[in-house]
């Protein structure tokens, strides 16, 4: 094969994902370091904002500083004395009534900072805010207690620092069919016969022939054991569903993937909010809503634990577009049939106590949640994959 030809096409693999280290030679170990335990994390890129959606309903400054933007008392699903759900999680109130749902408040990191891009990068590293890291939480895990990059998945066409590790990355995909059928090219075959030919063995092997071999091994499992399963319930007819349902078609199916991302944008509200904020928070709880019950009618939500997050929250106080700006401390969902805290697992931040920015004060590190969750449900050394320790949380 041609070197131009080779790097002309190199493209394609790199998009799929990036691993340097064969995938056969650890599937055994991979699967029992593993265990079967499922983990899905969702984002709400953008910034939700938290006080729309789980609303401190009696709170006098909530409505001060919200005159045209405040939730009124009598349009939201009130949950506790205090505080409600906005009227479009209707769907994620039906899952905390059956004690599937359990709502963190307050949660944020030391020095925050209010740039989407960095603040994602935070959460997706799990890094200090003035720490800068190559690699994600989950990628981290994928690299220690994985090594097949088809043991995380993120269901997207591109893969996110998130999932990227030292030596394996997860893999992108939102077809595994699509992505099959990409490694079964003409380009493809050439280059695994390339490498017969040659000879030529891993160690120098090129990191992008490696790629590549590796791409097709991983997309070939993906699709022969997502293909023997289909659901058969109808999901809103929105990308958000569209996600999570190859994601529980993923699980339902056995693949052996244990960690699963899905990102949901359009939540940077600093205008005209509120018909903005209804439409997102209907389609991701309709969607969440369906995703659970699939789960349940195959019994693999009992072994999946649903997490879900936004970058950081929005300012207390509304702007003069009738949106919000970029805040701080925010809430995160986890969703999960044994949760050992179900409801609200603590109070919202004191909104008569904000910092110089006029934002919330973060009560809970976004880490420990993370540490709770490496430590608790997959069983994993937390401090190893964070880089050092945090306090755990009693939620699983």
């Amino acid at each position: 094969m041609e070197r131009r030809e080779f790097l002309k096409n190199s493209a394609l693999a790199s998009s799929l994902f990036m691993v340097p280290s064969f995938v056969k030679a650890f599937e055994d170990v991979a699967i029992k370091s593993m265990g079967f335990k499922k983990l899905v994390i969702v984002q709400l890129a953008g910034g939700n904002d938290g006080l729309n959606t789980i609303v401190p309903y009696n709170n006098d400054i909530y409505y001060r500083e919200r005159p045209r933007l405040a939730i009124d008392k009598k349009e939201l699903i009130k949950a506790t004395d205090e505080l409600g759900f906005h009227k479009n999680l209707a769907p994620l109130k039906n899952l905390y009534d059956q004690g599937y749902l359990s709502i963190i408040n307050g949660v944020g990191y030391p020095n925050p900072n209010r740039s989407h891009f960095r603040s994602t990068d935070i959460w997706h590293t799990a890094s200090d805010s003035n720490e800068f890291l190559q690699t994600g939480w989950l990628g981290r895990y994928i690299d220690t207690y994985g090594k097949m990059p088809y043991n995380g998945i993120e269901v997207d066409d591109s893969l996110s620092l998130i999932m990227k590790g030292d030596n394996v990355n997860g893999i992108a995909t939102k077809n595994p069919q699509i992505l099959f059928g990409n490694t079964q090219t003409p380009f493809f075959k050439k280059v695994v016969e390339n490498k017969e030919k040659e000879h030529l063995d891993e160690h120098n092997l090129g990191y992008l022939y490696k790629t590549m071999i590796e791409a097709k091994s991983s997309a070939k499992h993906i699709y022969q054991k997502s293909k023997t399963f289909e659901t058969r319930l109808d999901y809103p007819k929105n990308p958000f569903a569209l996600q999570l349902k190859t994601t529980a078609d993923l699980i339902n199916s056995h693949v052996n993937s244990k960690v699963y991302y899905v990102s949901m944008g359009g939540f940077d509200t600093h205008y005209a909010q509120e018909s903005r904020q209804q439409r997102l928070l209907s389609v991701y709880s309709e969607s969440m809503e369906v995703f659970v019950k699939d789960l349940e009618q195959n019994d693999t939500f009992k072994d999946t634990l649903i997490l879900t997050f936004s970058e950081f929250g929005r300012r207390v106080k509304q702007n003069g577009s009738e949106g919000t700006d970029h805040g701080t401390a925010n809430n995160v969902f986890i969703i999960g049939k044994n949760l050992k805290k179900q409801g609200f697992y603590n109070e919202m931040p004191d909104l008569a106590n904000l910092d110089d920015n006029g934002d919330l004060k973060y009560t809970v590190d976004f880490r420990e949640i993370y540490a709770t969750v490496l430590d608790k449900w997959l069983k994993v050394d937390d401090e190893r994959i964070l880089n050092k320790s945090f306090s755990k949380m009693d939620f699983i």
